[in-house]
């Protein structure tokens, strides 16, 4: 048994049974071992979205995503979706082929340092020298990717050493992933305290509470306190978006409710969240009259940004439950919900479709098994502010990175990971134009994902940030040479169709929901199409534009 063959069996040993990837020199053995194997590999179009779809597969499952790439321009390919992953905490490991050991340093035909260039955005690397080192390496690299924060780890491994004769060497079981510890006691009585003696507490809850599976623990924390929530990007859908303390997203393109409430708190109950940029606004500005308890899984995230007056390092679920408590007053609710009531949505285009409206109908047509995947821009805020999301992992998106091309790749890796579930993509006509060959692999797969292409023939957030503070200098947004998205899917052998009204919005979303199969509908936008309300640059997040006071 070679070496190569050893990392199939090692592979089906920790239970994968889905990777994503694309074949070439250097990762040759692996591929000749994989047939016959229990894995099902996915070819797709492009390495990009080789680490994107095992990235939405890993959202999607909670389980380790997998993905495998040649060495040279196949492994710098995954780099973008490795860093997704990274910024986002997704656990996944990478496979990159490498030339033989006694080429590297050489600059052999394909050859790049991925172990060097990778090491800012994985959570640990590994170079293979030797066959025997390989049940080690791969049990430790799924350990590693999963535990504490989630994470992406790759394993390069060298042609020669791929081609040894690996002999019987025996394969290490999947290893126990060691439980976050438990917060301090003396930490967690002085955050009950605090919350015992504030009367406007608002919980900033981000991705991490979905990560350490503490969903559950967070929805009975604000049932029993009765304190009023809001999400960063990624903490959508921790408390389902119909409950009426949720107040929704904060940040840049937060609702008004959730900013006005941060800003006029006086303690903020910060649950894995890493006071991101995108959420706070000008940091110094941010909840300025508000004391801070802080739980995270990472101590490094704990006073990085913001100093906590009580940090709960470890197991969220354990500081949920210990601070299920009655805090804030009715007043305070009150407050906070009648903001909520006075939201409104922004002014219909001038000409196109409202594609707040559409994604608000939509909505109110899903249920606990529809996953939603996004690309960046506009259409991403969209979705964020108007999608009412009863579990987290029902909305796929790229927080950290703003990875562009994200949507339709983590679509296929949602729709594998969950075959039974109804997969959309939201994409835009500058996102989707990124890995628009990957409807190659939505079809050779027959997987029925189906895909919202809301077209503004334009490069839509960059668009509305020049209008508002580059005094209307447009610089290379035009996209009015966009092909016709619908001839585009038929080629590709995926049914579509274009919209370009309201009234046409219901049969539309009719077929996205019952067809059995792929589609794709071409949504006209008005080429100004905004994005409500916004916070500006060096801005408090309780300056926010809506669009009348321009």
């Amino acid at each position: 048994m070679k070496a190569a063959e050893l990392l199939v069996r090692a592979l089906e040993h920790q239970g994968v049974d889905v990777l994503f990837g694309y074949p070439g020199g250097a990762i040759l053995p692996f591929y000749d071992a994989l047939v016959g194997s229990r894995l099902r590999h996915i070819l797709v179009r492009h390495e990009q979205a080789a680490a994107l779809a095992a990235d939405g597969y890993a959202r999607a499952t909670g389980r380790v995503g997998v993905c495998v790439a040649t060495s040279g321009p196949g492994a710098t390919n995954l780099v973008t979706g490795i860093a997704n992953a990274f910024l986002d905490s997704v656990p996944m490991v990478a496979i990159t082929g490498q030339v033989p050991t006694t080429l590297m340093g050489t600059d052999a035909f394909q050859e790049v340092d991925i172990f060097g260039l990778t090491l800012p955005v994985v959570k640990h690397s590994f170079l293979v020298r030797s066959a025997d080192e390989l049940p080690g390496v791969v049990a430790d690299a799924f350990r590693i990717a999963s535990s504490g924060r989630p994470g992406p780890v790759l394993v390069d491994l060298p042609k020669d050493v791929a081609n040894v004769e690996a002999g019987e060497l025996e394969l290490h079981d999947r290893q126990r992933v060691e439980p976050a510890p438990p917060p301090d006691g003396a930490a967690l009585e002085r955050a009950r305290e605090l919350l015992q003696h504030c009367e406007r507490p608002v919980a900033y809850v981000g991705g991490g509470v979905g990560m350490a599976g503490a969903v559950e623990e967070l929805r009975a924390f604000v049932a029993s306190s009765g304190v009023p929530v809001v999400t960063t990007l990624k903490g959508i859908g921790a408390v389902d978006g119909n409950d009426p303390l949720s107040l929704g997203m904060l940040g840049m393109h937060g609702s008004r409710a959730a900013n006005l409430a941060v800003q006029r708190s006086d303690l903020l109950l910060c649950f894995g969240a890493r006071f991101d940029d995108r959420a706070t606004g000008r940091l110094d500005g941010f909840a300025p009259r508000a004391r801070v308890i802080h739980a995270d899984v990472d101590p490094a995230e704990v006073d990085k940004l913001r100093r906590s007056d009580v940090a709960l390092v470890g197991d969220i679920r354990a500081s949920l439950r210990a601070l299920a408590l009655r805090a804030g007053t009715d007043a305070w609710r009150k407050e906070c919900l009648g903001e909520k009531e006075r939201e409104r949505m922004p002014a219909r285009p001038r000409t196109g479709v409202d594609a707040p409206r559409l994604l608000r109908a939509l909505s109110d047509r899903l249920d606990d098994r529809t996953f939603v995947t996004c690309d960046v821009g506009q259409h991403q805020m969209w979705v964020a502010q108007h999608v009412r999301f009863r579990r987290p992992e029902l909305h796929l998106s790229s927080g950290g990175l703003g990875t562009m091309g994200y949507g339709l790749p983590a679509a296929i890796g949602a729709q594998l990971g969950r075959p039974d579930a109804r997969v959309i993509a939201v994409s835009g006509d500058g996102s989707f134009l990124m890995n628009v060959q990957e409807l190659a692999t939505v079809r050779r797969h027959s997987l029925p994902v189906k895909i919202l292409l809301f077209d503004n023939q334009r490069l839509g957030l960059v668009r509305q940030w020049q209008e508002l503070f580059h005094a209307e200098r447009y610089s290379e947004v035009d996209l009015s040479d966009n092909p016709d998205f619908v001839r585009v899917a038929e080629a590709f052998g995926i049914p579509a169709m274009r919209i370009d009204h309201d009234h046409e919005v219901p049969a539309a979303l009719d077929r996205v929901l019952d067809d059995p199969g792929p589609l794709l509908v071409h949504v006209m936008l008005d080429s100004g199409s905004m994005c409500w309300p916004l916070v500006p640059p060096n801005k408090t997040n309780e300056e926010m534009m809506n669009g009348e006071d321009r």
